[in-house]
């Protein structure tokens, strides 16, 4: 632009010195100024050109500035998520190494039920065993017809003799036959035979009510029944009475249902429990023979 108007400056400078100069000089300006609109034309396009070409490079530069922009997102984005798959993956870790020690924990509880089984079997083998040495060894004293008119079980190391009251006593009554001295003295020489046991002496009765003067029940017949079958013990076998319990469970403990007349007369029963106390049953499972299936 600075050169146009100098360029029209010059040229009206001419114009006005016109008359000072030849012909051939004025020729020679108009070819100069006719030179100088073609470079201000040109001068004009490249100024268009570099008009055009900022407008582009701004627009350009704004682009950029978008994508820069839009980049910086989409990174934060990926970092974002990156974190999130790093929290994952711990989480996932720790989540695996927990689980390796569940499973170890579970293994070593599963070691110790199957630690706990085998102790159950073997103390169960050890049980029965000690329940066998007990029955033969209470029961040694006694014959086979013997056995057949007594029932003797062995429980977890307690035995239980069962005489049924025809065997005992009479009907409705409490005082011990002659017939049961017999069997009453072989049993007090097993009690004999172990001094140091305690001896339970428990009657049991059926569901009849009992009607007979200064009886009132079957909590009194009961006990009765047990009193009699333990002083019988002591006064004429010998037991020491501080061995000695007498107990009463009238109709409260069947063995048998009460609606018929074969269960009734199971119910009707005393029970003579002899119990060993813990040293004795210590010694005992010391004594009891090693189960058949062990090597």
């Amino acid at each position: 632009m600075k050169r146009y108007i100098f360029s029209v400056s010059l040229f009206v400078g001419c114009l006005l010195f016109t008359s000072c100069v030849s012909k051939k000089q004025f020729v020679g300006l108009q070819d100069d100024y006719k030179t100088l609109q073609i470079e201000n034309g040109k001068l004009n396009q490249s100024y268009q050109d570099a008009q055009v070409q900022l407008a582009e490079c701004r627009a350009s530069g704004k682009s950029l500035d978008d994508r820069l922009a839009e980049a910086r997102k989409s990174n934060q984005e990926l970092r974002s998520a990156y974190s999130a798959l790093q929290g994952s993956l711990d989480k996932s870790l720790q989540q695996n190494s927990q689980g390796n020690i569940n499973i170890s924990k579970l293994v070593d509880e599963i070691n110790a039920s199957n630690r706990f089984i085998k102790q159950l079997v073997e103390t169960k083998s050890k049980s029965d065993s000690l329940n066998m040495v007990l029955s033969n060894n209470l029961t040694r004293s006694l014959s086979r017809d013997e056995l057949k008119e007594v029932d003797v079980q062995v429980l977890k190391g307690v035995v239980y003799i069962s005489l049924a009251d025809n065997m005992l006593y009479k009907s409705g009554g409490y005082e011990v036959n002659d017939r049961a001295g017999q069997t009453l003295s072989k049993i007090a020489k097993i009690i004999m035979d172990y001094k140091d046991y305690d001896v339970l002496v428990e009657g049991n009765t059926d569901t009849d009510p009992i009607i007979r003067p200064n009886i009132r029940n079957n909590w009194d017949l009961s006990s009765l029944r047990a009193s009699s079958v333990v002083q019988v013990l002591q006064n004429s076998y010998g037991v020491d009475p501080k061995r000695l319990t007498a107990a009463g469970r009238g109709e409260y403990n069947p063995i048998a249902d009460n609606n018929t007349a074969l269960g009734k007369q199971r119910n009707r029963r005393t029970q003579i429990i002899i119990t060993p106390k813990l040293d004795q049953f210590m010694e005992l499972i010391d004594k009891a023979p090693e189960s058949s299936d062990k090597k």
